[in-house]
């Protein structure tokens, strides 16, 4: 029996093959197949519904031309069945599913499962991307933690990703921001919190620009003398920029987000003239009221809403830093994909940088890349309102992520206060920070969601600390056999047998599956209710067969399912970027 690491890729194959030979359009015929509904199976393929009423065929008939096509050996492996109007289900023996389990036995053999999705594919994903002289407040999170947790499922599946940091660090707020430090700087405030004083002294500068029209015209000479390279104004940008980025890098290092590079859009500064020369040349550009600008009319929400990349006072702006940016994203780092991180707001301004890159590469014939715009709701509070302090202010992120590991370590000292104090506060963090980060990724992005610290803490229902805790108890089972989980003989283990076990096994073979989905959509909450469910079926597993029974043979396929299910789950909370723990 040779199985391969991929369940779902190798079925995806044989449907294609067998509509091939029975002799439909098997080009046109979409046999992707996702995990199922238990009671019908392991897996379903949906695509032959679509295919057959675009032809105005019997699907239920197409699907029997399919699977009577299948391969011999496929079906003496698993049992399969057409249900509803051409729904293909498929069934895997229990021999399957052992040899499943005794071959999934590292992170690098899971990885085998999922790594054809994107081999040898460029991805550059853009996150965070805060701005300078800003604290980062609670809104940031959403960005960081879902970003990362798509460059790691991404990096898992085969992918080769380039992590970019687009800092907002040029602008027309730099001519108030150094006005403001050349006239209202507090020195002592400046050394006891530098990120909190620049944050000050921009609000300031803007209340005074807007009060005096003299002092506006001064921020914005201070701003021409930054653009001209004026050496004090660009020490204090450089200044600025080195305060911001060290206070940034703190709350990344609790995240354990590291990119790989932090390019601003002041480093494309240099690259805009091109892009004003390439649109007017290509006569994608007009000037409209002394701006130039790019309309798209066949775009119903576009007609008359031009993409104005330069303002009418030959002034840059987002529009034009971040065509800039996608040109060397693809020129540069040779990207096949481009994802970008914001929330729902930008979408008109994504959407339209799109239309626009899509006509200027067909123009140029430059290689169009794939690009996602990756967009998200807000944190809410319990009033349904964005979440905010009680004096009205944004929530420091930095403050939120402490708050959570304090109140973490308070609940783990309460339901275990025999563990070591230093231990204790190392569970508390990792507890902590892995609820804030995955009460947001368990989330549809695309949804607004309530912060509630009560829920996110909760020992029940799908929150970070049920999975870690699902994690430390298998590690317990272990423990008592004095067994490493990651050597275990499984040569002798037999298939499993009950219902339970057979749940079991079948709720891990889906891990490449789930994953194919959730990083085609881009939606980490896939994966979180994989990984629930999964949390499920084991505690199910567990409370009706005894692991640690007399019988080795019966034993030993328990182990082995208890050791592919802490496998899987440590390896795809890893995946969305938490840590996981032995005991807690």
């Amino acid at each position: 029996m040779n199985v391969t690491f991929n369940l779902a890729s190798e079925l995806e194959t044989a449907l294609q093959d067998a509509a091939q030979t029975a002799g439909l359009e098997a080009d046109a015929l979409n046999t992707e197949v996702r995990t199922a509904d238990p009671r019908h199976g392991d897996f379903q393929a949906n695509g032959v519904l679509g295919y057959a009423k675009a032809r105005k065929l019997n699907p239920r008939a197409t699907a029997e031309q399919i699977v009577a096509a299948l391969p011999e050996d496929l079906l003496a492996r698993c049992e399969v069945s057409i249900a509803g109007p051409g729904f293909i289900n498929f069934t895997f023996g229990a021999d399957t599913l052992l040899d499943w389990l005794q071959k999934h036995d590292t992170v690098d053999h899971l990885k085998s499962g999922a790594s054809a999705f994107y081999q040898g594919q460029r991805f550059v994903v853009d996150y965070s991307s805060p701005n300078t002289a800003k604290q980062l407040h609670v809104g940031h999170i959403r960005s960081m933690v879902i970003g990362e947790a798509i460059c790691r499922m991404l990096s898992f599946c085969g992918a080769e990703v380039t992590r970019d940091n687009h800092i907002g660090d040029w602008g027309t707020q730099f001519g108030k921001l150094i006005w403001g430090y050349k006239n209202l700087l507090d020195e002592n405030a400046l050394q006891t919190d530098a990120l909190e004083e620049l944050e000050r002294l921009y609000k300031a500068a803007d209340a005074a620009t807007k009060e005096d029209a003299a002092t506006l015209d001064a921020a914005r000479a201070e701003l021409v003398k930054l653009q001209q390279g004026d050496a004090e104004n660009l020490a204090l940008w450089k200044q600025i920029i080195a305060i911001s980025s060290s206070a940034f890098q703190k709350v990344y290092d609790r995240l354990d987000i590291k990119f790989d590079h932090e390019h601003g859009e002041s480093f494309y500064r240099d690259q805009l003239a091109r892009v004003y020369q390439e649109l007017e040349e290509t006569g994608l550009s007009s000037e409209s009221q002394g701006a130039l600008v790019v309309f798209h009319p066949e775009h119903p929400r576009f007609k008359t809403q031009p993409f104005i990349v330069r303002k009418s006072d030959g002034a840059s702006n987002y529009a034009t830093t971040d065509l800039a940016t996608m040109l060397y994203r693809t020129e540069h780092f040779k990207a096949d994909a481009i994802i970008v991180l914001t929330d729902t707001r930008q979408s008109d301004h994504f959407q339209q940088l799109w239309l626009t890159t899509v006509k200027w590469y067909a123009a140029k014939n430059y290689p169009l890349p794939r690009f996602e715009h990756v967009s998200f709701g807000s944190i809410l509070g319990d009033d349904g309102k964005a979440i905010k302090t009680r004096s009205g202010d944004p929530i420091r992120l930095h403050a939120l992520l402490e708050e959570a590991c304090d109140r973490a370590y308070t609940l783990v000292s309460e339901k275990s206060p025999d563990i070591p104090e230093e231990e204790r506060q190392e569970i508390g963090r990792t507890v902590g920070m892995g609820a804030v980060r995955y009460a947001d990724l368990s989330q549809n992005r695309s949804s607004d969601y309530v912060f509630n610290w009560e829920k996110i803490l909760s020992f029940e229902g799908n929150t970070a600390p049920y999975l870690l805790y699902a994690v430390t108890r298998i590690h317990s089972i272990f423990r008592k056999l004095d067994f490493d989980p990651a050597t275990i003989e499984t040569a002798t283990a037999a298939a499993p047998e009950t219902p339970n076990e057979q749940a079991l096994a079948r709720k891990l073979v889906g891990l490449a599956a789930v994953l194919n989905m959730t990083t085609e959509q881009l939606r980490p909450h896939f994966l979180c209710t994989y990984l629930y469910e999964l949390a499920g079926a084991f505690s199910s597993f567990y409370s009706a067969d005894k692991v640690l029974v007399e019988d080795e043979a019966v034993r030993a396929r328990r182990l082995l399912l208890c050791a592919r299910t802490l496998l899987v789950l440590e390896t795809g909370l890893h995946m969305l970027g938490l840590r996981t723990l032995q005991r807690m």
